[in-house]
Parts: structure tokens; sequence; C-alpha cells
């Protein structure tokens, strides 16, 4: 039997009376909960009490809202939490603005983070609204509308105008959304590279589905054939990290991603690139990409893992001009990149084919 404490994030409704609070986390405390962070926020006809509780030994979800209910009170939601949720809103809040503000492509991330969203992607103003809610804005900071998802509760007024108050400075301080970059390879082809968005899920699903068995080994390590659907969402919107695309007309051939690690000056980088477009570039452009904004949100390393026959990602970063070490780690190869490292195009045939230009 797992014997590990669990941390829960709860949202209660209680009633409006003296020592409400009080009884229920007098009753948390008897089932060995502690409870580690208190808010409250304004809700239309009251206010909605979010507690972080450490629960002891086998006490369940269930327990929890058992001992809501029992004082008379309401558990609107309860998701499982972590350190990040101890930290206090408004300083959670600066420091994703100050990363938006330092790398524009992380506007969507800092919108999830002061949302306390699952998943927050910028959608085109005209797109079908797919999320539990919508931020719309003209304003340039994000270039569309954020769709905001969230499972365990419903998003309050609060939270809403938080995300509007972030959009506004952003905008404020001249911040524009990432614009789609065009990448000319060797052989002339034309292709851009954006971020991604849900709305790829499909053009996704296809790469996968053009690319060999042997590719797909080399980015999953497993012998999968076609990407589960559900997996579709989390590639595109990875949780605390981002995803780029490289398109061509209207078909995705390639994809990066950049995902935080547990150490805070690390993320982890992953490519696929469709095998007809593989050695003309793409990847190396890609890999630029996602170091840049790794810089710019302040990570210093970049961290892939290939399998021990597999150098294709230490040739890609040398094409970039990013230096590497490589050690043996659980069977596979972890590949360490300096994101901060110099920045010089390899001479050669990726020359041409990592040069890019801003579109109009």
């Amino acid at each position: 039997m797992d014997t590990t404490p669990k941390t829960w994030r709860l949202r209660v409704e209680l009633d409006d009376s003296p020592g409400a609070l009080a009884r229920v986390t007098v009753r948390l405390a008897h089932q060995d909960c502690n409870v580690l962070a208190l808010s409250v926020m304004p809700v239309p006809g009251g206010v909605l009490d979010e507690l972080v509780v450490q629960a002891g030994p086998g006490v369940l979800p269930a327990d929890l809202v058992d001992a809501v209910r029992a004082e008379g009170g309401r558990c609107v939601g309860i998701t499982a939490a972590d350190v990040r949720d101890l930290v206090d809103a408004p300083t959670a809040a600066l420091r994703a603005a100050a990363r938006a503000l330092r790398d524009p492509s992380t506007t969507a991330e800092a919108l999830r983070t002061v949302l306390g969203a699952d998943s927050v992607t910028i959608e085109p103003d005209d797109a079908e609204p797919v999320a539990s809610a919508v931020l719309q804005t003209t304003s340039s900071a994000i270039g569309g509308a954020a769709a905001i998802k969230r499972g365990w509760a419903p998003f309050t007024q609060v939270e809403l105008a938080r995300g509007e108050a972030l959009i506004d400075l952003l905008s404020a301080a001249g911040v524009a959304a990432p614009r789609p970059t065009a990448l000319l390879t060797d052989d002339g082809m034309a292709l851009v590279l954006r971020p991604g968005r849900a709305g790829d899920e499909e053009a996704v699903a296809e790469l996968h589905s053009r690319c060999s068995m042997g590719t797909l080994f080399n980015r999953y390590h497993s012998g999968m054939r076609t990407v589960p659907r559900r997996w579709l969402h989390r590639l595109l919107s990875p949780p605390r990290g981002s995803t780029v695309v490289a398109q061509c007309a209207d078909r995705v051939v390639a994809m990066g991603q950049l995902i935080p690690m547990s150490t805070p000056d690390s993320a982890e980088v992953s490519l696929l690139v469709e095998d007809g477009w593989q050695g003309r570039g793409v990847g190396t452009a890609l890999l630029g990409s996602l170091a840049g904004a790794a810089r710019a949100a302040g990570y210093r390393e970049l961290v892939g893992w290939c399998l021990p026959a597999e150098t294709g990602l230490v040739r890609t970063a040398a094409r970039a001009g990013l230096p590497t070490s490589v050690r043996r780690e659980d069977g596979l190869l972890r590949v360490s990149i300096a994101a901060d490292g110099p920045r010089v195009t390899a001479p050669g045939p990726v020359e041409s084919a990592s040069r890019q230009v801003a579109s109009g």
C-alpha cells in the first residue's frame, strides 16, 4: 500500500457563517490532513475557498469531499496539487508576466499559470470554440482568442479578469504575438515555422501516419505505428511547455517540443521530422527556434533522450551551433545541449536551409 501523503487542491463553497471554514479544517485535521495553503475568491453571492491539503496515508479524495459535506459545505472541484500550487497567486502571476515579457512565445503558458487552467491555446478569432471558456481580445499580444480549459472546476470571474489583465499588461508593454517564420530549404522548398495549436491535431496525426517505423521509434522509443488520439492535444499543448511545427502548404511536416524539467535551468527537447524532409535543415531550424525560446525563458540546458545508436540529435545540434555533451543513463543517451552556447550556422548544405526571415 502506498503510504506517501498526497497533496490535493480543493475548491469549497461554505455557508457564510462564523466558524464554517474553521470547522472544515478541524475535521480535516482529525483525518491527519494538513492545510498547506488557503485563498479566498469572491464569486456572485458569496466567496469560494481554495485549500491545498496534504492528506495522510490512506486518505482518498472522496474522504476529503465527505469531510467538507459533513460540515455543510460543497466541494466544487478537487485535483492533484504540487509544490507550484503553494506559490501565492500574485507571485505566480508576476513571474508568468515576466516570462511572457522576455519571450512572447510563452504567453499561452503565462495565461495558463495565471488562470490555473489545464491548457491554453491561442486560436484565430474565427475558429470554432472548443474550450470551456474563451478570452476574446483584439490585443496583438496574443494574436487571436485564448481558448482555455479546466476539467476539475469552472473558472471564476476573478480568474478570467486576471487573464484579461495579463493580456492588457503585455499589450501595453508592446508585446506582440510570435509571428510565423519563413524557412527556405536548400532545394528551394518554402516552409513556415509557427507555434502549434489545437486546430493542428488532424495534421499532426497525418504527420505521424507518414513517418516510418524507424522515425517513430527514434522519437518515442516504442513500436507505435500511429499516435493515439488522446496524445494529440498534449503534443500540441504540452503542460508548461511549448510546441513548434513546420508547415508546408497545408501539411505539418515536422514538430518540436520544449518541456520544463524538474531542475529549474533545464528543459527537455524532442523533434519529429517526416522522413522525406530529413537532412534538409528542418530539424536544425526547429532546434534553433526551440533553443531561442529556451534562452528567453531562462533555460541554460536542453536535454534530449536518444537510443544508443541514434546520433541524429547530436548532429542537428552541431549544425545549429549548439555545444553538446552525451552520457548514458537508464539505457538511453542523455544529450545535453547548451541553450546559451554560441550560435554559429554550420557550413555546407544546411546553411541555406537554416536561414530564416520574418514573414509578412
